[in-house]
């Protein structure tokens, strides 16, 4: 997904964008702001790779991470919940998954769940499984799919 597309329609609809990143560390933020003129709609991204970043920053509860683990919709859910609310935009996005290499028996490789969260509806969340396709891969196809499901969410509002 083109990041100019999100940009360009964010600032047609003068929404501010947040991004709150497990397992891309913050690549959705950096394709974003690779776009000229940016920060009129970018406002911040939250890297939480640990378990303590999503609780501290993003106020992720203990009793979720211990309930369903980092990478669970439940996470996803609460990230880009709390990363609209701590930053006050209209939207945020939201991503923790396994990169790979690794994985167990049930939260394999390449499975990544993803948060939406907007000012007009519900926090949106869905687990992709890409595969074992390569670290590096699980992650620009990460960062692909949250910059379509940005996109997607700006067309709608």
């Amino acid at each position: 997904m083109n990041p100019e597309l999100v940009i360009d329609l964010a600032r047609a609809k003068g929404v501010r964008i947040a991004t709150a990143e497990s397992c891309t560390a913050g690549l959705i933020a950096a394709r974003l702001t690779e776009v000229a003129g940016s920060s009129d709609v970018f406002d911040r991204g939250f890297v939480t790779y640990s378990n303590q970043a999503k609780r501290e920053m993003l106020w992720v509860q203990e009793k979720t991470l211990e309930a369903h683990g980092a990478v669970s919709e439940q996470v996803a859910y609460e990230m880009a919940e709390n990363a609209l609310f701590r930053s006050g935009v209209a939207l945020a996005v939201s991503v923790t998954g396994i990169a790979g290499p690794g994985g167990s028996e049930f939260k394999p490789e390449g499975r990544v769940c993803f948060g939406l969260a907007s000012n007009l509806r519900d926090v949106h969340t869905e687990t992709v499984e890409f595969g074992a396709i390569g670290r590096g891969n699980v992650r620009a196809a990460t960062v692909d799919h949250a910059l379509a499901l940005l996109y997607a969410a700006l067309r709608q509002m």
